[in-house]
């Protein structure tokens, strides 16, 4: 899955993914009172908004970008029913090729760990047979366990040919309490993005990992020391846009081939609409708006890419 999803980048030009983190908030008046209308005000009513506004940003962009990445908690605060949603939008997103990288933060060990990983990015035996269920092509996995919380995922992700992004340095402001600490006088962050290097040599594409890596876009000294300790390692960033990463900070991430990287915005695409920049557009247009924030978002990327070489 690697592989599409470089080839993807290259055919698109277009190194981004759209965070599909829906909150209500996000969701314009129109869309929730047609969706409230047809089932109350209920679980069901919520869910209904969140399942069209996600089709209609998808509809809007899929041709410009190459992945997508839900953020499961977004659906699960809806608990079955958001569940459901959650799967109807991976399930949408692959009618229309895109990558879909599911952001779970699983992690735990022995059969729990394999568990998360058959269910997210493998398929469940049942009857002899094996049965997808999410069917994520990726997702994000938190190693604080160790190795006996990745192997599990690493396994499924050899059979399926599918592949995980592993936490090293996130985007938050207090990821320094514990991954900033030293051990024998080294960030832990860079102990883990060593083991992200050597988990990732087991399981290679043609050019890049299966195993790549979750580094914000907030910390973009800190990027640029991981970059060279994860060569082979894809790069997922968050932190663009809303949480106050910019495009200059984003360069280090990459590779000299301009690849090696994909930048994640959520709410900067998705509640576009609801900036001064794109408030033209207005809430019936919603989807519009998100069009024009990924055309702008690439542009800027790309731009700040190109300067820099």
């Amino acid at each position: 899955m690697i592989n599409k999803l470089v080839g993807k980048i290259q055919k698109l030009d277009a190194p981004i993914v759209v965070g599909l983190d829906p909150m209500l908030s996000y969701i314009p008046e129109h869309v929730v009172k047609k969706a409230f209308a047809e089932y109350g005000e209920t679980i069901e009513g919520a869910c209904e908004a969140v399942w069209q506004y996600n089709k209609a940003i998808v509809d809007a962009t899929y041709d410009l970008i190459p992945a997508v990445k839900p953020q499961i908690a977004m659906y699960e605060q809806f608990g079955v029913e958001g569940l459901k949603v959650f799967q109807k939008t991976v399930d949408y997103c692959k009618s229309k090729d895109l990558v879909v990288i599911g952001d779970i933060k699983r992690g735990d060990i022995g059969s729990t760990s394999t568990a998360y990983a058959v269910g997210h990015l493998g398929g469940v035996e049942i009857g002899g047979k094996k049965i997808k269920t999410f069917n994520e092509d990726f997702v994000t996995v938190n190693p604080y366990l160790g190795t006996d919380g990745v192997k599990p995922f690493m396994d499924v992700c050899k059979e399926e040919k599918t592949g995980i992004f592993v936490l090293v340095k996130t985007s938050n402001k207090s990821s320094g309490e514990f991954q900033d600490q030293l051990v024998d006088g080294r960030p832990l962050y860079e102990i883990v993005g060593e083991h992200v290097a050597k988990w990732g040599e087991e399981l290679m594409g043609d050019s890049y990992s299966y195993v790549g890596a979750v580094v914000g876009a907030t910390y973009p000294e800190m990027g640029k020391v991981l970059r060279k300790l994860m060569p082979k390692t894809y790069i997922l960033v968050p932190g663009y846009g809303a949480q106050g990463g910019k495009a200059a900070d984003l360069v280090p991430y990459f590779n000299e081939d301009g690849l090696g990287a994909i930048v994640n915005s959520s709410r900067g695409i998705i509640a576009a609409y609801k900036q001064e920049k794109y408030a033209s557009f207005g809430a019936e247009h919603f989807a519009d708006a998100s069009r024009q924030a990924v055309i702008d978002m690439i542009e800027d990327i790309n731009g700040a890419l190109k300067a820099a070489r």
